[in-house]
């Protein structure tokens, strides 16, 4: 029987991302902080059984952006040409956007600080950052290219409540002196030490493109040998968004199944994906392997027994994602249903048989999660996916996609925002900034695109 012909994709026009506004400074319903999301995903007929968001958690993360600048120019930036004529947003700023995070999705919520390279705001504002989202019983997470991220930063932030710490390492750095992905193993070997014994979960991003594709299965290796100290790896697809130089994937080479076969082949096991689903299929595919020694498993390979205790956690509104925290609650939960009990048994003796090897020989079961981001090109912005979003950034007005933020993402940036009643607006741009326009920026602040191009002239002139 021949396949039904998929529908073309429709994708929102430059007005309607224009018209995609943020969702407000406060709550849509403030007694059921997942409605908005769980309504998106029921329209997209993605609120199945083994669907986590809006069912465990309101929303997956929110980005709260503290800076535009940084000090790499990545050559798929998800950055804008104005990123490094903004100012850093101040802190009374940052601050009603935590507290606007809270009101819109409450206790537990994942915070990612991020910008920009947020290491390259002092330690004291990192501090009362982290210090200020603890407050709100929130979660934090720091997003750095570790350059500037010391140790004694870490300490600092660790001790201020930080829960996470997210670098970014890969090709499209075009860090001097590393000419492969294998070279910059060293780097991160170096992060993950320079974590360690902080009581920090430790997570890589890496940023897919035709000159790493190939390097999945070894990197996937690299981190599942070290899962003792990695919690998730996380590799996000190319897209034509932002200023960096390289525009559109190579659609045959780096696709969805691609990526999750070459995950498949470098976890030397076979593995689930959508069990969980977390938001919308075709953003996101997660999977998590059990590691002891060489003996490797799939951990959500039992759909009826997920199903059933993602949906017993849910009803406890209770912070899933602390291994430490998670396993007593799901014990807890199987005690209390025989049939869950049941299949809990059953479960635990497949794994424990799946890894009999590395527990004979004292090896402690690890778990290592993997995550797949699709993001959508700035042009071929999808409406379903954008307002089935899990990802989102903070901004003045309310949290909106990630994907739709990057589309228009100089007209966000560049909002000036209200002070105390009274005050004069906060303008991230200065007069002179705004006067002299982006053809005139120092040549020292071009970064991507304008930068490549403002050399060229300068060669020509030479």
């Amino acid at each position: 029987m021949a396949k039904p012909i998929a529908e073309p994709k429709v994708y929102l026009s430059k007005q309607e991302i224009h018209s995609f506004h943020p969702s407000g400074t406060q709550a849509q319903k403030p007694d059921d902080l997942a409605y908005p999301l769980r309504s998106a995903l029921e329209r997209e007929n993605l609120f199945a059984p083994e669907q986590i968001a809006g069912r465990t958690f309101p929303i997956a993360c929110v980005a709260l952006e503290i800076t535009q600048r940084c000090n790499l120019d990545c050559t798929l930036c998800y950055l804008s040409d104005m990123a490094e004529a903004v100012q850093d947003v101040p802190m009374f700023e940052l601050k009603r956007r935590i507290k606007m995070i809270y009101d819109h999705y409450g206790d537990y919520t994942n915070v990612q600080i991020t910008g920009g390279d947020p290491t390259l705001r002092s330690i004291p504002d990192l501090v009362e950052i982290v210090s200020e989202i603890k407050s709100y019983g929130m979660r934090s997470a720091l997003f750095t290219n570790g350059i500037k991220a010391s140790r004694e930063m870490l300490k600092a932030l660790a001790q201020a409540g930080l829960n996470d710490v997210v670098f970014h390492v890969d090709m499209t750095q075009e860090r001097k002196g590393y000419a492969s992905e294998k070279d910059l193993d060293v780097i991160r070997l170096e992060y993950i030490e320079r974590a360690q014994n902080l009581n920090l979960r430790v997570l890589f991003n890496t940023t897919i493109f035709d000159q790493n594709v190939a390097d999945i299965p070894r990197l996937v290796k690299f981190f599942k040998d070290h899962a003792d100290s990695v919690n998730l790896a996380s590799f996000q697809m190319q897209a034509d968004t932002g200023r960096g130089v390289l525009r559109e994937r190579d659609v045959d080479l780096i696709t969805q199944q691609s990526v999750m076969q070459l995950i498949e082949m470098g976890a030397d096991t076979p593995l689930t994906y959508d069990m969980p689903m977390i938001g919308h299929p075709d953003c996101n595919k997660y999977t998590a392997l059990l590691v002891a020694g060489n003996s490797v498993t799939s951990l959500y390979d039992d759909a009826p027994f997920f199903t059933k205790l993602f949906a017993e956690l849910a009803q406890q509104g209770v912070d899933w994602t602390v291994d430490r925290k998670v396993l007593p609650r799901a014990m807890k939960a199987c005690l209390t249903s025989p049939k869950l009990m049941r299949l809990g048994l059953l479960y635990s003796l497949k794994k424990a048989w799946a890894l009999r090897a590395g527990l004979l020989r004292g090896y402690r079961p690890q778990r290592i999660s993997f995550f797949i981001h699709n993001f959508m090109d700035a042009e071929k912005l999808e409406k379903g996916r954008c307002e089935a979003c899990v990802f989102m950034v903070a901004t003045a007005d309310g949290p909106l996609s990630m994907c739709v933020h990057n589309a228009k993402r100089d007209a966000m940036i560049t909002k000036a925002v209200p002070q105390a009643k009274g005050q004069t607006a906060w303008d991230p741009l200065t007069p002179h900034r705004r006067n002299i326009g982006l053809e005139n920026m120092p040549y020292k602040k071009l970064k991507g695109r304008q930068r490549a191009a403002a050399a060229v002239k300068r060669k020509k002139v030479a």
